[in-house]
């Protein structure tokens, strides 16, 4: 619990505030003795600073011979190591074979169950020692982290997720009384939803890749906007005029936004690939989940009090998870970690030549310059990878559509089904079903098939991770059908909740597979990914909410949710295309990873 705390935003303020005399790490404590790998004279030496082929083939036959599981380094990676200094390239390791034999794990379960072995830093030819994990088995490497701590630190970023989202639909239930308050007609009072959602579409853009450098981190993009987030929760509760709701909105979204994209990220510095699927699976689930329940928590209260009660709601959500942030968050990000390590490391040292990797990489790099490549970086991808540029185009229709269904719903259950707020707000709960019915599709797909194959064949290309969606893309397209042509007073009112269930099922599943095909691609960008989809996803879901009203009631919604369900057909294209095509995309692109 001391270091959970230590690693927490509340513990790193506090050794800030006391020159780091409270919540020591080891290699601050009086007693800590400095490995000598680090503290060797540093004088270049092609022979006694850096080991040769045959100390590393020694090594690893010794290790065989001891019949443990080890990371072996490429042959290629010798030849660079005894050549000369590296300057900008890490040495990279090579995952365990897999057996066929189907008793073996992956590669990080191996390393996990393996004997605690010293790992020796790589020195370069100038002297440069770059920092890494102590041993095998450290504690501080997050994909060490104990199952319970791994669970705790994904909770919280669900939580996180479910309140930033809920408070995005929580406001529907007031826009009725908004009009009323303010006198003002439908388009600016769904403003309060619409600039929610293109604030957090917005906010990933600046604050998701700043948690890709290293000396940020995670936690301090987190946990600076969370505080924004909480903070401004009270003026969007007590304003008075129409025009500072909607710029308290707009900063809601914006400051609550970095979790959206960087959580998916958080999740993969934790979990080893095999296992990913499943803490992204809730991940996902609490940010499809929480806008359908938005209407739900606020729908009676509003009705029986005022528009004001979804504002407080916020509120009263936000707080308690902004101070389980504070005080019980720790740091996931690797290179942060390394990073502050090697800080600590020249401290107790003394020698000066001790770096991370990401330091030599941006050695004489401005803080200014590498911020905004941080920031161009997403857009810079998706707009030069064409697959990344179907992947967000087609999520930002699906989640755009659902977006619609606030505009829809009030158009179809009052007035065809004589529904009140509440009423209405509790249709939501079929997307809430829909979501579980997938998850229980998706763990079965996971436990007994994904896995499973894995662990006989070995990692596959990304693509096969798409195979569930290649038939969820039809799901989206039956159940706006069903729901455009069962939205009939003379239909019981059911008939419209089995397609919107449909459409949830669906669209779960083809979301849980796109978000683990992109940071397999591309690993070492997955929050600046993660920020550019949710850019586009939020972008299309605040015109469709702007939009979808008038539609819906020029087309009638009949025609009008047809209109949408004729759209999502590209997608079905799309995702077959991706799945037989994707291979060859990224062989063309520079930023992906084979």
């Amino acid at each position: 619990m001391k270091n959970l705390v230590r690693d927490a935003p509340f513990g790193q303020l506090i050794r800030y505030l006391t020159a780091n005399r409270f919540f020591k790490y080891p290699e601050e404590e009086p007693d800590f003795q400095c490995p000598t790998s680090y503290t060797r004279s540093q004088t270049p030496s092609s022979h006694s600073s850096r080991p040769s082929s045959g100390e590393f083939a020694n090594k690893g036959k010794q290790e065989e011979s001891q019949g443990s599981s080890t990371v072996q380094v490429n042959e290629s990676d010798i030849e660079k190591i005894a050549e000369g200094p590296i300057t900008s390239q890490k040495v990279k390791t090579r995952p365990l074979p897999y057996t066929g034999d189907g008793s073996h794990q992956d590669a990080e379960l191996a390393l996990e169950k393996a004997e605690s072995r010293p790992i020796a830093p790589v020195k370069t030819g100038d002297g440069t020692i770059l920092v890494d994990w102590y041993s095998t088995d450290d504690p501080d490497n997050p994909q060490n982290w104990s199952q319970k701590k791994k669970f705790w630190t994904a909770f919280l970023m669900d939580l996180y997720t479910f309140v930033v989202y809920c408070s995005s639909s929580i406001y529907v239930s007031s826009q009725a009384l908004v009009m009323t308050r303010f006198g003002v007609h439908e388009f600016k009072a769904s403003l309060g939803l619409a600039l929610y959602v293109l604030g957090y579409g917005i906010g990933p853009l600046i604050f998701s890749p700043l948690s890709e450098v290293p000396r940020f981190g995670r936690n301090i993009p987190y946990i600076t906007t969370f505080v924004l987030f909480t903070i401004l929760a009270l003026p969007t509760s007590l304003v008075d005029n129409l025009g500072g709701l909607l710029v308290l909105r707009f900063l809601l979204g914006f400051f609550g936004s970095p979790c959206l994209a960087s959580g998916g990220a958080s999740m993969g510095d934790i979990y080893s690939p095999l296992y990913l699927p499943y803490p992204v699976a809730f991940w996902v689930s609490a940010a499809f989940a929480a806008p359908a329940l938005g209407p739900l928590i606020s729908g009676f209260a509003v009705y029986a009090e005022n528009w004001r009660w979804s504002q407080w709601e916020v509120l009263w959500m936000a707080g308690p998870v902004f101070l389980l942030f504070f005080f019980f968050l720790p740091e996931t990000s690797s290179s942060n970690i390394l990073f502050n390590r090697a800080a600590r490391l020249r401290k107790v040292s003394g020698n000066e030549k001790i770096r991370t990797q990401s330091e030599i990489e941006r050695q004489g790099v401005e803080l200014r310059t590498e911020i905004i490549e941080a920031i161009w970086k997403p857009l810079e991808i998706t707009f030069k990878d064409p697959a990344i540029l179907f992947v967000n185009i087609y999520t930002a229709l699906i989640y755009g559509i659902y977006y619609s269904y606030f505009e829809v719903f009030p158009l179809v259950y009052p007035p065809m089904y004589g529904f009140n707020v509440g009423e209405t707000g509790l249709v939501f709960v079929c997307i809430i079903v829909g979501c579980f019915i997938s998850m229980a599709i998706y763990f079965s797909y996971l436990h007994f098939y994904l896995i499973p194959d894995v662990r006989r064949n070995g990692m596959r290309p990304q693509e096969f991770r798409l195979r569930p969606a290649l038939i969820a893309c039809f799901g989206p397209t039956i159940g706006l059908f069903l729901f455009a042509w069962l939205a009939n007073p003379s239909i019981h009112w059911m008939g419209t909740v089995v397609g919107c269930t449909l459409y949830a099922v669906s669209v779960y599943i083809i979301m849980q597979c796109i978000f683990i095909y992109v940071p397999m691609s591309y690993p070492q960008y997955a929050a600046s990914l993660f920020a550019g989809n949710d850019f586009f996803r939020s972008l299309f879901a605040f015109g469709s909410v702007l939009f979808s009203r008038s539609m819906y009631l020029y087309l009638g919604v009949g025609k009008g949710i047809s209109l949408l369900a004729g759209l999502s057909v590209m997608g079905i294209i799309g995702m077959w295309l991706l799945y037989f095509y994707g291979s060859k995309l990224r062989s063309r692109s520079k930023f992906a990873v084979s």
